[in-house]
């Protein structure tokens, strides 16, 4: 069936031959008959990476086909959701071993973008705790993967945005937990200065992440709040929370309905958002318990949060520069408060040691931001291409909607490994994206 098609962001928006399909043998019929196919599963990714002439859905190929709870190792099809592995795991004393904002995302995407979270500094990005890969390669034929069989293809797949071919099923290791909740604690940092220094001294705490004011300038540049977790132990849980301790989440309780005007999000705005988010907090150190809900992911609490930037979209700018380069981190804050391009949605997280093949974290610093889609903004962003490139630094494909060619080949060291082995399994670019054409991966 022939429909428009956009991710997360809401650009690009582009016309595609959509198919879905519950079986292998249907899944394999399809890619017989037609060529150029990506695959696609929740259209959580921001920018045209699940994005094609021909888009197979994986939606409809959802099924668990083994959960060992003893040891907590689950195996489902691509197709299934972080949410449904929350859902089904939580109550059995099990946790995602690696997650992102949002538990919207299919466990095949989570595998193509080799998802990372809170956590990466300790326990790195999701392609560590994955123990085998099932995939229909361009090839035809349907092969099992791990880091011991056809490890290559393994490699290969593991942040590899789909161009090995459809992944059909994911087994990995889960991680055991007491209860469903987060003690948390945050700390106000004044600056970027006294912020990298607290991350440093809190380094052993499992999970940790900052928002940041990228409009605030002077002394007050790059004020940030520091969140610092570790899962609760039963112990510590008082009322409510000790006689239910596995809770899962409920539906999110809030909905925006249509695309808010443009004239909503504005420099002053944002501002005004970064000011209040800012002083929320009334003391430099805060501790609570919260729901994992609350703590991994605020933003599902609002349906179609996407909205807010309006019927043009938005671009995700996520980077990592190594940790060495923080006067770039600097500059790249500096150059956002100069032009007032700020961000709602501004984080940063520390990465652990990473040398994987086509994976998008490096031991370093990582900021993500959230920007308006205006006339202006892709001229921008080229700019702050430039300063991670002289950083030594890259773009998260998962992210990327505009990234040029050059830039890409340029930050990707091992980026003709990776398309020799593309290249072994995918001969012919039968599975093939708007972005991998763009960044002339497959083209």
């Amino acid at each position: 069936m022939e429909r428009k098609l956009k991710n997360w962001g809401n650009y690009p928006e582009v016309t595609s031959n959509v198919r879905s399909f519950d079986t292998t043998r249907m899944v394999e019929k399809l890619c017989a008959e037609e060529k150029h196919w990506i695959a696609r599963g929740m259209g959580r990714c921001y920018g045209d990476a699940s994005l094609g002439q021909n888009v197979i859905s994986t939606l409809k190929y959802n099924k668990v086909i083994s959960f060992d709870v003893e040891n907590g190792i689950m195996e489902c099809q691509a197709g299934f959701s972080l949410d449904e592995v929350l859902q089904l795991a939580v109550p059995k004393g099990w946790f995602l071993p690696v997650t992102p904002g949002t538990k919207f995302v299919s466990l095949g995407g989570a595998v193509a973008s080799d998802i990372h979270g809170k956590n990466h500094h300790k326990e790195g990005s999701f392609s560590r705790h994955t123990l085998s890969i099932t995939i229909l390669c361009g090839d035809g034929k349907i092969y099992t993967c791990s880091r011991t069989e056809n490890s290559d293809l393994f490699e290969a797949t593991c942040g590899g945005m789909g161009l090995t071919g459809v992944i059909l099923s994911v087994k990995f290791q889960l991680k055991k937990v007491s209860t469903s909740y987060i003690t948390q604690k945050q700390i106000k940092a004044a600056n970027l200065d006294e912020l990298l220094v607290l991350f440093e001294q809190y380094k052993e705490y499992t999970y940790s992440v900052a928002w940041v004011d990228c409009l605030a300038r002077g002394k007050q540049f790059g004020r940030s709040i520091l969140m610092l977790g570790e899962h609760t132990e039963r112990s510590e849980l008082k009322g409510g929370k000790a006689k239910e301790p596995l809770k899962v989440h409920t539906e999110a309780g809030l909905n925006i309905p249509f695309n808010f005007p443009p004239f909503v999000l504005n420099k002053y705005s944002i501002k005004l958002f970064n000011f209040a988010y800012y002083h929320k907090n009334f003391r430099k150190v805060q501790q609570s318990i919260a729901h994992y809900d609350g703590f991994f992911y605020p933003l599902d609490n609002i349906k179609n949060w996407n909205r807010m930037y309006g019927k043009p979209g938005f671009l995700q700018y996520q980077f990592v520069l190594p940790l060495d380069q923080v006067e770039g981190l600097k500059l790249i804050m500096n150059k956002i408060a100069e032009k007032k391009q700020g961000s709602f949605l501004s984080v940063l997280k520390v990465f652990g040691p990473q040398n994987d093949l086509i994976s998008f974290p490096e031991e370093g610093y990582t900021l993500a931001l959230d920007f308006p889609l205006t006339g202006s903004l892709l001229k921008f962003l080229d700019e702050l291409d430039k300063v991670v490139q002289d950083c030594g630094g890259r773009i998260y494909l998962t992210k990327d909607a505009r990234m040029s060619k050059e830039f890409f080949h340029s930050s990707y060291p091992r980026l003709a490994e990776f398309r020799d082995i593309v290249n072994k399994y995918n001969p012919n670019a039968e599975f093939k994206s708007v972005q991998s054409d763009r960044l002339s991966i497959t083209r």
